[in-house]
């Protein structure tokens, strides 16, 4: 399961993918929690979140 993470490393977002990270940044999740419902890096995800101009709640 550890490994898992980065098999994904580099893969290109899928549809679902975005519009899943649109809902979840919509509803305020954190992007840890964001990078984990998505299979994702949080690198990925802030990445993706940025070119989308998200805003991911900061969590502290």
């Amino acid at each position: 399961m550890a490994g898992e993470k980065f098999e994904r490393h580099r893969q290109a977002w899928t549809q679902d993918e975005i519009q899943k990270l649109h809902l979840l940044a919509k509803k305020g999740m954190g992007l840890k929690a964001i990078a984990k419902a998505l299979t994702r890096t949080e690198e990925s995800t802030k990445a993706r979140a940025k070119e989308d101009g998200l805003n991911i709640a900061k969590l502290r």
